[in-house]
Parts: C-alpha cells; structure tokens; sequence
C-alpha cells in the first residue's frame, strides 16, 4: 500500500520553488493559498496566478521566518505542489561554485545531482525504486530561455547538496570537487520527491559565492547574500522568458 495520500486536483501547472531573494515581479497574484499535507505544512502559503499569462504557482522555500535549510519541511512543499495540479517544477537554488571557471554572478543549468548523505523520500515504509534524474525536456527549455535572456550560464553541471546548515570545510571542498560542480542544500531533496510523485523537475541554480578554499578571499555571509540578491535579478528574466515561449 502506497504511503502518498491520493491527490485531489486544482489547475495550476507551473510551480516555482525559490529562496528568499527572488520575488518574482511581474507575477499577478490571484490568491494566496494555505495548504495542508499528511506531512505537516509547507514552508509558506502558495501564490498561484500568471506570470507572462502562464498559470504558476510560487512557493518561498524559506518561509517568512527563513526556515535553515535542514529544516525545510520538503514532503510537504511537494506534496502541496502535487495537490496544486502542478505538473512541472523549476527549483531556483542557491549554491557555491567549486570551479573557478564558474564564477559568482553566473547561473548553472545542471543535468545531475549527487546526494548520498541524507535522501529524503514519500516511501519510508515501502520498497519504491526510482532512478533519479532531472528532467531533460525541462532543462531544455531553460536552457534556451537563459540563452535568449542573455544571461551569464553554463548548461550543464552535476549539484552536489550537502546538508547544512553550515558551510563545508576546505578538506570537504577538496574532496567534493572530484565529484561536482556546484554545492548546495536544497535541491536533491526537491528533485528526488519530484520525480516519486510523476513532477518534472529541473533547477536553475544561482552561483552566489566560490566554495571554502576556492579562491583567494574568506568567505561572508553578507558577499554571499548580497550576490543572491544580484542574481535574483538574471534569474527573473530566465522564468520570464520561459513563461513567454511556453504560454
């Protein structure tokens, strides 16, 4: 017996999952909508409306509290988006170069993702096998969205996320850069739950800051912030292009 409630449906089709730097102007908001799970609350009520005249429903994965990343109640922001009638995921990440060559300021579009310390799934009581992956139609369409929005990207990586909520210590950074190119702590989880309950995923991560011992500066919570703050803007233009060739 499945351990997923069954899903009763709305008609939004596209969610948006992002982090506290990305508001997404130009969305005209219908309503907001609080929503309950078998798995609690999710992290923030959704606002469901259009943006470029496509239905989207937008959740802050943080909350207005800034819920850390380790406590992010994921199953329930996936089961609600499910709930919602969304049929494709754009997860907008945050994370950490570990290449010099992708510099803070770019985007990447990944096309897979490691996580082998604390996966996450709907099926805890129950053998259910997926083989994870990022879905190749979306990242097509971000790919070309970034590429006619003019944006700095690169379109292909492998994410890696760790847990959190601190940093990775310059020996973990070593060792993660034989297996990766980006890091962060949020998006894995969101893929994986995706892909359980039949969501296409894909992610659009923001390079806000190089990775611990990358690099020739220390780094600070405010530089890293403060970089997500001006990626906020490029990523904006990457969704609203997209909405605008799949309306």
């Amino acid at each position: 017996m499945t351990m997923v409630p069954p899903f009763p449906y709305y008609e939004v089709m596209v969610g948006i999952i992002a982090g506290g730097n990305l508001s997404l102007e130009g969305m005209e908001v219908a309503e907001k909508k609080g929503m309950e799970t078998p798995f609690g609350e999710p992290s923030d009520h959704f606002s469901v409306g259009y943006l470029k005249g496509r239905e989207v429903a937008f959740l802050p994965r943080h909350g207005p509290q800034g819920i850390p990343p380790h406590r992010i109640n994921h199953r329930a922001n996936i089961y609600a988006l499910k709930r919602l009638g969304v049929s494709e995921v754009i997860g907008v990440n945050s994370v950490g170069s570990l290449r010099e060559k992708i510099p803070p300021g770019w985007i990447v579009i990944p096309h897979d993702y490691l996580n082998p310390w604390q996966i996450l799934s709907f099926y805890e009581h129950q053998a259910m096998h997926i083989t994870p992956a990022l879905d190749g139609r979306l990242r097509d369409l971000l790919i070309r969205a970034a590429t006619e929005a003019g944006v700095s990207f690169v379109k292909e990586g492998v994410y890696i996320q760790t847990i959190g909520p601190r940093l990775e210590t310059k020996a973990e950074i070593t060792m993660l850069m034989n297996f990766g190119d980006v890091v962060g702590m949020t998006m894995a989880h969101e893929a994986t739950l995706c892909q359980e309950v039949g969501l296409a995923y894909a992610s659009i991560c923001s390079v806000d800051n190089y990775c611990h011992g990358i690099g020739d500066r220390p780094l600070t919570e405010g530089e890293i912030s403060e970089r997500a703050r001006e990626n906020a803007a490029q990523i904006q233009r990457i969704l609203a292009r997209l909405m605008e060739e799949t309306g």
